[in-house]
């Protein structure tokens, strides 16, 4: 059964949107930092974790003007200016000590390309994952409402920063980031940790029975990453009950993917220990008084920007 859509509540200039939803607390494990009012998620295990530095980005406390509202967006939208996504990505880094490290993002394609970087590239590179082993970059991936992954190897000291939208998780871009540490940098997967950050969660996120078909075709737990697992094919034994005639049949009703769900289930069949997983509660599409969610925002949503990185030995936190 689909979920009831409600529209949000008109607001005025200068108030923040309202959530149709009560706000929801973090989950365990993770803490949320303030530093001149911008918001940031934090991985408590992560942060005992000295060399390194990384942050989920919120909505507030940037300098792009929305509708009246002051928000952070991190990304290139038709409504906002280069200069203030500038300025908010240098307010965020500040807001992570991170002011001296060099973001290196990706031309996010929604695919399974994989980046391994030494030093930042003189131009963008296409794909949605990077790994690294450098200290003084900074990687990074904007979403909104798909799922931010990092990966980290505390022994190894590499990280990995992941995009992984319906597409790249289809394609399984998480397990094959895992592989590419394993092979490239020779870690082992029992010993890395792994963060889910904000994403459009099994509550909300409504996709047609075409997606849910191809995911079938491709994961025997295909119906574990949905609310009902229908492919569209299913017969209808009730058919004559609309009157209407063979091959006039309304399409079949969509389905809900649990998007953050899927990438854990890739990240343990990987090899991660579930302990080492840990995912916020945090629903994009939900939450928009914290957060981005183009499903619900469409043309009027910002950017959300996640990073992770390794500190240069000479400095400190």
């Amino acid at each position: 059964m689909s979920p009831t859509k409600t529209k949000l509540p008109r607001r005025k200039p200068g108030k923040p949107p309202q959530s149709r939803t009560p706000k929801t607390p973090l989950a365990p494990g993770w803490t949320e930092r303030t530093h001149k009012k911008i918001h940031v998620l934090q991985l408590t295990a992560f942060n005992k974790i000295r060399w390194l530095v990384h942050g989920f980005s919120t909505r507030t406390g940037g300098v792009s003007d929305l509708d009246g509202e002051k928000v952070l967006n991190l990304g290139a939208v038709e409504w906002d200016s280069r200069d203030n996504v500038e300025e908010n990505k240098r307010r965020f880094q500040s807001a992570l000590d991170a002011g001296d490290l060099t973001m290196v993002s990706l031309h996010q394609i929604h695919s399974d390309v994989i980046r391994s970087l030494d030093q930042a590239p003189a131009k963008q590179c296409k794909g949605d994952a990077i790994a690294t082993k450098t200290p003084g970059l900074l990687l990074g991936v904007r979403t909104a409402d798909c799922a931010p992954v990092f990966v980290v190897d505390p022994k190894k000291k590499v990280v990995a920063a992941i995009h992984a939208g319906w597409r790249g998780t289809l394609q399984r871009i998480v397990a094959k980031t895992i592989g590419q540490l394993q092979m490239e940098f020779g870690c082992n997967p029992k010993d890395l940790i792994a963060a889910i950050g904000p994403t459009i969660g099994g509550c909300c996120y409504e996709v047609g029975t075409e997606v849910a078909s191809a995911f079938a075709a491709k994961f025997p737990n295909a119906s574990e990453f949905f609310d009902e697992l229908r492919t569209g094919d299913e017969p209808n034994p009730l058919q004559w009950l609309n009157m209407m005639p063979p091959g006039h049949q309304p399409p079949p009703k969509n389905v809900i993917l649990n998007l953050p769900k899927a990438n854990k289930l890739q990240l343990l069949s990987a090899g991660l220990l579930e302990k080492n997983i840990y995912v916020t509660n945090l629903c994009t599409s939900c939450d928009v008084a914290k957060l981005f969610s183009y499903r619900k925002e469409r043309n009027r949503s910002g950017r959300l920007l996640s990073v992770v990185g390794i500190r240069p030995a000479n400095t400190n936190p």
